[in-house]
């Protein structure tokens, strides 16, 4: 199957606190196909359940070369110094701001066969971790702006063509 179409900013699912995923069925096993299939493209290092549409704990990533998913993820580790770095999201296209993130970041989770899985990294990979894992929180890296910057994006979201 094609890549999903993104959710854009102001899609409700995107401001709300994905299920944890209870069993792994069909549905679920589309779900990773479809979330894999969406971020292989170009520029893409992550894309959350929420950004698909569907309000469950799931999330892809594409970081060199390194392309997974991880269902039911948690944040078991942010360490390092948290440090500003851009970072855009394809749920508000356009928009790249300083977002303090950890330099470091492991999650656990689980596979699509209920096996605990484990992904750690730093640099974007740690950046992809702590931003999609935000998405299934409710959360867009624009909650996480300074005041300043965030009025400046909101501005710049509400001047956009796709909003």
């Amino acid at each position: 199957m094609p890549e999903r179409p993104i959710r854009l900013f102001g899609d409700p699912v995107l401001k709300t606190v994905s299920e944890p995923i209870t069993a792994i069925d069909d549905r679920v096993r589309q779900l990773v196909t479809d979330l894999l299939d969406s971020v292989r493209l170009p520029g893409r290092a992550g894309v959350a359940a929420a950004q698909i549409g569907v309000n469950l704990r799931a999330f892809s990533y594409n970081v060199d070369g390194q392309i997974g998913y991880l269902l039911n993820p948690v944040l078991v580790d942010l360490s390092g110094e948290p440090e500003l770095v851009d970072e855009g999201c394809l749920s508000v296209p356009g928009l790249w701001y300083p977002t303090r993130r950890y330099p470091f970041a492991r999650a656990t989770g689980v596979d699509l066969d209920g096996a605990p899985m484990e992904v750690s990294g730093t640099g974007v990979l740690a950046q992809a971790l702590q931003h999609e894992t935000d998405h299934l929180d409710g959360l867009l890296y624009l909650d996480r702006l300074d005041k300043e910057n965030r009025r400046a994006a909101m501005k710049e979201v509400r001047e956009s063509d796709w909003f």
